[in-house]
Formats: structure tokens, sequence, C-alpha cells
């Protein structure tokens, strides 16, 4: 790479220093920008944006079993997280109880076990639901857990209208970017639009998806890929919805995305601000959308894991704190930020408490509350925020010539643009054209580390799971439970709405794993 040569990491030059004419002499405040809650939303979805209150602060937990994490939520609320985010185990995120055989060895791993109902209970127990708002990272089994989360919330005695949260809900970056699906990708979409319609109508307060550029990121896409296949994934989503009869306003209002705060500061700001104003385009022109709120992109943020190092892991603090800063000069509604020993183990306390304090730094010392978009009008920003959008407006046309994202998946050309960005940016770390603090220059000799105190999972945990399972299958009446997914089968056999015989099911204390191999069975396992 050339020294004069400066680039974002998506490709886009940098000059040196930028001037109005960059802006270009057409540019047009109302139409590439728009005053704050004003489409096409450029500089924030909400007039005020953090002047009314900050971003929600969610730090993602979750580890063993449900009362484990239930007492780190607690801490976490204690030390003034808002709103709850929850990480589910593997085995749970693929449709198997925790005595399965293929869940061996990662029960309770990298996130929270939940076996049926008994273990919703546990996880919130305490916590009231009407009260609180719940993002939940899961795909696959995603309709489950949004149905076990909706029954807990009716024990406690919440109203449909006062349970609000975030179900992930996002099967195509799966196929695209992070490998936990169980169903092939026709059924799967069935399933999220089968979310879509049930709360529409039970939930009305409900996100029914998070649209994840996050994972794309992780697998080593660039900026303009992330937004860009994020984006594509959504007009699937939409497409898939209007052909199962709903109405756009119906849903869009509900849609919501998930996307990465990397360390290029100024791009990742642009990216956010290029996301809210190519969805409200997409919105209103491809689809016709009339409610403003179809038209506005809200998203929750996390910062980058794979920016993480292992080496002088304390770095990691400061890295989280300029991707945290982006997220909010962004305008993001919600963040996670992580934890400085996460490329070693699962946070511990202490280590999620600095996360969550930077938070609170930045939104009660650092003045970035005071002010919508401050970054607005930035020759460099501006004309960033344009570059991004253009070269992702290219990817999106691209993939629209294929056939749209499930057609793109299945002839793996987005799997094979983020591979070979993952290797570009790689080879150019190995070569020093990138600096990463600790790993390739300024590296200490690594007996200076400090020695980290870190989380370890109790590897017993499977076996009280699987105890816990045995006592619920003899308690429960099973005979009601074999009716229950009897009729899930015949529903998933004919075109009905998939969540109501499956929330009977659950409430009969079926398992996550039973509902799941109903579904198997009519629908196969995905095999790429």
């Amino acid at each position: 790479m050339d020294v004069d040569d400066h680039r974002t990491e998506s490709g886009i030059e940098v000059k040196p220093v930028y001037r109005p004419e960059d802006l270009g002499s057409d540019f047009d405040y109302d139409e590439k920008l728009g005053d704050p809650g004003r489409y096409p939303y450029t500089r924030g979805v909400y007039p005020s944006m953090y002047r009314g209150r900050p971003w929600t602060m969610r730090q993602y937990a979750g580890f063993g079993t449900a009362k484990e994490t239930n007492a780190r939520f607690k801490y976490l609320t204690d030390a003034g997280q808002t709103g709850l985010s929850v990480a589910f185990d593997l085995p749970t995120q693929m449709g198997r109880d925790s005595d399965h055989e293929l869940s061996l060895g990662e029960v309770g791993k990298v996130g929270v076990a939940i076996d049926s109902l008994l273990d919703m209970r546990d996880l919130f127990e305490g916590i009231p639901l009407k009260d609180v708002s719940t993002s939940m990272t899961i795909n696959a089994t995603a309709s489950i857990l949004l149905l076990l989360y909706s029954l807990v919330a009716e024990e406690q005695g919440a109203k449909p209208e006062d349970i609000t949260g975030t179900t992930q809900n996002d099967i195509l970056k799966e196929y695209l970017a992070r490998g936990t699906y169980i169903y092939p990708p026709g059924p799967s979409m069935r399933i999220t639009t089968d979310v879509f319609a049930y709360c529409a109508k039970e939930l009305p307060r409900w996100n029914t998806i998070s649209i994840s550029g996050y994972h794309i990121r992780e697998a080593g896409s660039t900026a303009v890929q992330e937004l860009a296949f994020t984006l594509s994934n959504a007009i699937a989503y939409v497409e898939a919805a209007l052909e199962a009869g709903l109405e756009v306003d119906e849903f869009a209002p509900r849609l919501s995305f998930f996307f990465n705060a990397h360390n290029d500061l100024f791009q990742e700001v642009a990216k956010y601000r290029a996301a809210r104003r190519m969805w409200a385009k997409v919105t209103k022109e491809r689809f016709g959308a009339r409610d403003e709120r179809s038209t506005k992109l809200r998203f929750h943020t996390q910062t980058a894991g794979s920016s993480l190092t292992a080496q002088q892991a304390e770095n990691n603090i400061v890295r989280t704190t300029v991707q945290a800063l982006s997220a909010v000069l962004g305008g993001t509604q919600s963040l996670h930020t992580n934890a400085f020993d996460e490329a070693l183990a699962l946070p511990t306390e202490r280590s999620a408490g600095i996360a969550l304090r930077t938070q609170q730094i930045l939104a009660h010392e650092a003045g970035l509350t005071d002010t919508a978009d401050p970054l607005a009008g930035s020759y460099y920003v501006e004309s960033l925020t344009d570059a991004v959008e253009e070269e992702a407006w290219g990817y999106i046309g691209r993939i629209d010539d294929l056939g749209g994202s499930v057609k793109a998946i299945e002839e793996h050309y987005m799997q094979r643009e983020i591979e070979e960005a993952a290797f570009r940016y790689q080879r150019e770390v190995e070569r020093e054209e990138r600096v990463i603090v600790g790993v390739n220059r300024y590296v200490s000799d690594p007996d200076e580390n400090p020695e980290m105190d870190l989380h370890v999972v109790d590897e017993s945990i499977r076996d009280r799971q699987a105890e816990r399972l045995a006592e619920l299958k003899e308690s429960r009446d099973a005979s009601a439970v074999e009716k229950a997914l009897a009729d899930l089968k015949k529903a998933a056999g004919n075109n009905d709405n998939l969540l109501y015989p499956m929330k009977e099911a659950l409430a009969g204390f079926a398992t996550l794993g039973e509902v799941s191999d109903v579904l198997r069975e009519v629908f196969g396992q995905y095999r790429p």
C-alpha cells in the first residue's frame, strides 16, 4: 500500500483535506439530510435524538444455567443497564435440548441454556417484563424463544401491549455468515413471516426482526458490504412478507436493524447515516410505504468482537470506546459494549461493568447527548456518507440482478465477497500495511502481560439440565404434549401460522428440542 494512498478498509479513498466542492454543486440539504426526525432521516430518526434520553444501554449476557444468567442480569441492571440482551448457548440456537448427544460440550458455554418454560421462568425471575425491554439474539429458534418469553410475561400479569423487545430472527445471515440454521431457506422464511403476522396481531410493540449486519462484519466483510448485504436481506424479508399477504405498513414499523461498530470512526458514522437514508428510499420508493414509521431505520449496535485482541487485552477498552463513540455519533437507538477480556473468555462481572461504565461516561460526561447529529455538515463526513451509499447501491444492484438475497446466497456470491475482503484485510495486517497495536506493532514481551481472572463455565451444567428435563417429562401431562405437537405438525404441513399451536405446546411444557424436531420432520434440515 502506497504511504500516500489513504483508504478506508472498504477501499474508499480519503483525501488529505475536504472542502465545500467535495459535496458537489448540487448538494441539497433537504434531499440529502433533512432535519433530524424528518425524511430521509440521515441525521437521525427522532427530532431531539438523545436530548430526551440517551440510547438504551444493553449488555449482552448469557452463560450457564438460567439462574446464573439471571444473577448477571440483576448485577447489570443494578449497575445502571437500561435494557436486557440475552445470549443463548449453541444447543438452544440449533434447536437441541441439553440432554441431546449433539449438545455434549456446548451446554451453557456461549450463552444460557433454555430447554423449556421452566428455564425461561428462571431466567427472568424477579425481573418485571412489563417494565423492561429485552433483546434476544436468536434466529432459527426465534419463534420458540419469543413464545416462551411471552408466556412468562403473561404469568407475571403483563398485557400484550406491555411486552417490548426484539428477537433477532434474521435467518438469511445465518446461511451467509454465521451458520446456526436448521431448516432450508424456504421454510425458514415462512417461520420468519409467521412471526411478523403473529406479532402484528398479538404483540404489537415487539420488534419482530433485527436484520443483522453485525455477523456479516464479524465474518470479515467491509463496512460497505455489511450495509449492502444487510439491506438486501431486509428487502428479501419485506418481499416474503408481502407474498404472504401482509401489507407493508402492517409490519415494517416493527423491523429493526443490528450493525457492527468497528475502529474506523468516520467510516462507521457514515455507514449508519447512509443506512437510514437508503432504507427510507427503499421502503418509500420500492415498497410504497405510507406510514412514516415504516421508513425509519432504527438500529442496535454492538462493538466489534473481531477487533478484540488477546495480546495487551486492556487495549480493547480503548478500541471499544472509539467504536461506541462511532455508534453514538451515528445515531444508534441502543448499544452493547464488549468487555476487554472477550478475546480470551466470557466476560467477568468486573470487565462487563467496565464496558457498561464506558457507555455511561459517553452519555453523561462527553457532551454527546446535547445536540442531534453533531457531525452533520462536515465536508469529510458528508462526502464519506455519499461514497458509502453509492458503493452500497452498487452491491444491491448486483444482488437484484442475481434474483435477490436468497438467490445470491444460494449462488455463494455474498459469501465469496466476504471471504475475499477478509483475506485482503488479513494480508494487510500480516504485511504491517494495517497497524494493530500490540499485535503487529508496539508488541510487548508476553511475560509482561498481567495475569487476568477469567470467567469459567461449570462443566456440570449439562448433567443438571438433563436431570431437570427428566423431571419435567415425568411430571407433565404427556398426552396433552403429544396432542399439541401433533397439532403443530399438522399446521406445518398446511399453511397455518405456526406460532399458535407452538405456543400451546410450549405452555404444556413441550421442550425446545421437541418442537424443533417436529419441524425438522416436516421441513427437513439444511445441508449446504
